[in-house]
């Protein structure tokens, strides 16, 4: 019989609710408690708050949480910023799980942080790893294990139509729902920020690959469509003349040259857009170019939360210190749906799982 892991979620905006929601299938995994500052839902009760039955309190500070094996942090995108709830948590013996887009792999862009948080981490014999869609699976562990089909990788280029209509609180960085005269006053500000990660999503493909870079080039955010009619997400409703998509991108530089190239385009799209659907890969190689496309594209929002419920068991498991999500093995952080409560008996679940 598998032994549960006592769970705590910190943060429950739209990304931190679906991972707890689909926590709460889980046979091999039982939450013990829920941080929020949000006066909204401290005081409510997780479950029922998320539909489900009573599972415990919501409180306002993590310090206030119960011990337990993994706490899943789902907050902010800096990492700086979520440093603050990150590190109190190791020093309470945590493994910690957080979908923050720079802790993917920030030993290039916050050496010194990351070297805190990897001795923090190893001192109380646990594990923090930043798991997600971009960066994590999609944009460097997927890119990764496609290099492995050439023996010698001369450039990775990858573009990504990235839909953001299940996200909250985090669409204001990307300056969705302004009009363009909006947007340039709010750009020029520094207030709109577009994607973090793209220097972690770049650092862990050149380190996989042993490219020293030159540099990690970050353009601006740009607007990619402005929409001529209504369109609504699950927070946000875009009204005509306000823009819908954005597009940002980042180069990464050895010797001169760019050998990794990313471009993601954030929006709220419709099948008339001239922005190409789909999510397309190309890895040049010595020997061959692999090119992989989906038509559709991988939805995100989606990823992101399977990424991080998929790798709650491995963090637990893992060796101490700051990982990847390219430290795990590939059968770790494969699907665990067959551990949902009432669909397999945890009697049959081995090592091998």
């Amino acid at each position: 019989m598998t032994l549960k892991n006592r769970t705590v979620v910190v943060g429950l905006g739209a990304t931190g609710r679906a991972i707890a929601s689909s926590l709460l299938r889980r046979a091999d995994v039982e939450i013990v408690g829920a941080a929020d500052r949000d006066p909204r839902v401290v005081g409510q009760d997780l479950g029922v708050l998320l539909g489900g039955v009573a599972n415990g309190v919501v409180v306002s500070d993590p310090a206030e949480l119960p011990a337990a094996d993994l706490a899943i942090v789902a907050t902010v995108s800096d990492l700086h910023r979520a440093a603050d709830v990150l590190l109190p948590l190791l020093e309470r013996s945590y493994n910690v799980l957080s979908i923050c887009e720079e802790l993917a792999h920030p030993w290039r862009s916050h050496p010194d942080l990351a070297r805190r948080l990897d001795d923090t981490a190893k001192a109380h014999g646990v594990t923090v790893l930043g798991s997600g869609a971009n960066p994590g699976v999609l944009m460097d562990t997927l890119p990764l294990l496609l290099t492995a089909l050439t023996q010698r990788v001369e450039s990775v280029r990858i573009r990504r139509r990235t839909n953001m209509s299940r996200y909250g609180a985090i669409l204001s960085k990307f300056g969705l729902g302004l009009t363009m005269r909006e947007f340039a006053t709010v750009r020029s500000r520094g207030e709109v920020v577009g994607h973090h990660g793209f220097e972690q999503a770049i650092g862990a493909l050149a380190a996989g690959l042993g490219w020293d870079l030159d540099s990690v080039d970050v353009g601006e955010v740009e607007p990619a469509v402005v929409t001529t009619s209504p369109r609504v997400g699950d927070h946000m409703r875009i009204e005509p003349g306000q823009i819908a998509a954005v597009t940002h991108a980042a180069r990464g530089v050895l010797k001169g040259e760019v050998v990794i190239d990313l471009e993601i385009t954030f929006g709220f799209f419709e099948p008339a857009d001239e922005v190409a659907a789909g999510d397309d890969y190309r890895i040049v190689g010595e020997e061959q170019i692999v090119d992989l496309r989906s038509s559709v594209g991988f939805d995100s929002f989606l990823s992101t939360v399977a990424a991080a419920v998929n790798a709650s068991t491995a963090v637990v498991e893992a060796r101490p210190g700051l990982l990847t999500m390219g430290d795990l093995p590939a059968r770790s952080v494969a699907a665990k749906g067959e551990r949902r409560a009432g669909r397999a008996s945890l009697g049959a679940t081995t090592s091998q799982d």
